[in-house]
């Protein structure tokens, strides 16, 4: 890093309870919330296992508890598998536009549904829209939101931030009434096509927690890349066996 990027002060938060996983508490690593950010700076701290929440970075820093692995899909080796193809094909009849993120009405409304019956009782069905602002958007990244779109009707949303040499899935949100289309399966699809277009060779998709099994569906993508000993891996899912990435 450069000599700015060194003066970046980290912390340690309290242990609280883990969001993923019962009866255990989780600590977290942040980086200074106070430090100018910047893309570049943003990229480099992604490519070391960091995750954007809000305004603030932070990687997971559990003492006796390493499940939280960072996963990225490297898109040029991507190929879909057969559900992957039929989820393609099933909602090639919607309408994908990109817009700079920023806060609607519209797509704040979708995302109340989306947690009020995906995730009910998951501490965030009862969100207001500071803390929607608050979870996903961020002064000084460079981030959009993906429209998903039905005759006009807003389906599903997808927050991406665009890095330096990647896309970061930040969050994605959808109509719990349209499940038959797997929405959540197709913008990871998207993201992908999206990827390739822009020149990218990795799409960076957050954590990975093999005993989670909201987490689970993050492995449906062969091949998959998971920082490991702070080496990026491939991921065989299936043999379930890590081997180092050439």
């Amino acid at each position: 890093m450069d000599d700015q990027s060194h003066k970046l002060r980290f912390f340690i938060t309290s242990p609280h309870t883990c969001n993923y996983l019962d009866d255990r508490e989780a600590t977290s690593v942040f980086a200074d919330p106070y430090f100018p950010k910047d893309k570049g700076l943003y990229s480099r701290l992604v490519t070391n296992g960091f995750r954007r929440s809000g305004e603030h970075l932070y990687k997971p820093h559990c003492l006796n508890c390493s499940e939280c692995v960072p996963v990225r899909i490297p898109v040029n080796e991507f190929k879909m598998r057969r559900n992957q193809k039929r989820t393609w094909k099933l909602n090639q009849d919607l309408d994908i536009g990109r817009i700079k993120a920023s806060f609607k009405e519209e797509h704040f409304q979708l995302y109340t549904k989306y947690q009020t019956k995906r995730h009910p009782n998951g501490g965030m069905d009862n969100s207001n829209r500071d803390d929607y602002i608050e979870f996903l958007l961020a002064t000084w990244s460079d981030s959009y939101l993906y429209e998903f779109r039905l005759n006009g009707q807003l389906l599903a949303v997808s927050v991406v931030d665009k890095l330096d040499h990647a896309y970061s899935a930040i969050y994605t949100f959808f109509d719990p009434d349209m499940q038959k289309r797997s929405l959540g399966k197709f913008a990871i699809l998207t993201l992908i096509e999206e990827s390739k277009i822009s020149g990218y060779s990795s799409l960076y998709l957050g954590y990975w927690i093999s005993s989670c099994n909201k987490m689970k569906y993050k492995v449906d993508y062969h091949p998959i890349e998971c920082l490991i000993d702070e080496k990026w891996k491939k991921f065989n899912t299936l043999s379930l066996n890590y081997f180092a990435v050439e």
